[in-house]
């Protein structure tokens, strides 16, 4: 029997969709989505999902950022070589010798980052990290004007190539984007399990656009739903790889959702935090709490949308986040689900309600 989920985790990682060039990750969710919701997207390019239960109201918004980390074409050299400005928070060591794709006018152009080979480095360039301004893109091209003709201008986005993988553990999933394509799926296979089950208010399940370089579409897609309840749904950093302190990230695969108990954009509502940790105990799933003290999330824009809404950071454990491949474990997925489905079936008016005193 086909696995749905795993298909659809495939066709959504792959997707392109860098921060403001997530056209076509709407697209695969549309797709999955419009047999099951109504669907609305905001003027920044945001979907909304909407999936009706047996009252209007609570509104409860589910958000995963459909944008990946990437780059943008900046200029071209004389040479014919890319120049490129980052889309998102990028370390430089994790970009080199790493393929992408350009999205032209004219279609797919594959190049490689390249930089100055080691064999002619000098001893202090040897000890020094390669800086991303430094880095250029090859993509063959012989000159500026033949990289022209191919299609290429600035402003083009530039997608990281990184295949969907199942591991030799079969639970183990290597793809790109992760963040935050999970939060998208979580969203999607949360709605469509509400579908044969009610819950006492309409959910929302948005993809937004634009979170990596400054929480753009939640903006928008919060105040375009008004939710009274806000959840982002995102990856969690994996701490479970040497080198890294359980002061830093105690995360680890296979362990179970995490709930984000602070952030650099939000501190979330406790008692949406506590309800989430009361139904893990009541459906027996672990869970895992995590910081995060650099970085925000969609969580932060719509906390603080009109009067304000009670909000909450639930995330899958991922290894190798903001590079070109990541790491989840299928278990984790799964539990969040879950999770979020037995939550949401909690929502009523009277348990939102009380959330604000």
């Amino acid at each position: 029997m086909p696995d749905k989920t795993l298909e659809m985790l495939k066709e959504i990682t792959e997707a392109p969709g860098v921060s403001g060039y997530e056209r076509e990750v709407r697209e695969v969710i549309r797709k999955y989505m419009e047999d099951v919701t109504e669907i609305d997207q905001d003027n920044l390019g945001s979907i909304i999902c909407k999936k009706a239960g047996i009252s209007q109201s609570p509104k409860i918004m589910m958000a995963g950022h459909m944008d990946e980390i990437g780059f943008m074409v900046k200029f071209i050299t004389d040479e014919g070589f890319i120049k490129f400005s980052p889309l998102g928070g990028w370390w430089a060591q994790v970009i080199l010798s790493q393929r992408v794709i350009i999205k032209t006018s004219k279609g797919d152009i594959l190049g490689v980052v390249g930089s100055k080979p080691p064999h002619i480095l000098s001893n202090e360039e040897r000890g020094k990290m390669v800086k991303r301004q430094d880095m250029f893109i090859d993509v063959g091209a012989a000159n500026a004007d033949e990289a022209k003709e191919f299609g290429i201008r600035p402003g083009d986005p530039i997608i990281p190539v990184s295949p969907f993988e199942v591991l030799k553990n079969e639970k183990m999933y290597l793809a790109k984007a992760w963040d935050d394509r999970i939060g998208c799926a979580l969203f999607m296979d949360s709605i469509r399990q509400l579908v044969n089950e009610e819950h006492p208010n309409t959910v929302y399940g948005v993809g937004t656009v634009q979170e990596e370089v400054g929480l753009r579409g939640a903006r928008t897609s919060a105040w375009a739903v008004q939710p009274d309840v806000g959840i982002a749904l995102e990856v969690s950093i994996a701490g479970d790889v040497p080198g890294v302190k359980k002061e830093e990230s105690q995360d680890t695969l296979g362990k179970g959702p995490s709930i984000l108990v602070y952030d650099s954009s939000m501190i979330p509502n406790l008692k949406l935090r506590d309800m989430f940790i009361d139904t893990a105990k009541e459906e027996n799933i672990s869970i895992q709490m995590s910081v995060m003290e650099r970085g925000g999330t969609d969580a932060g824009a719509i906390h603080v949308n009109m009067k304000g809404v009670p909000s909450i950071v639930i995330g899958v454990p991922c290894r190798y986040i903001h590079s070109h491949v990541g790491i989840i474990n299928r278990d984790d997925y799964d539990n969040t689900v879950k999770l979020l489905v037995a939550v949401i079936k909690r929502l009523d008016a009277e348990t939102v309600a009380d959330l604000k005193v």
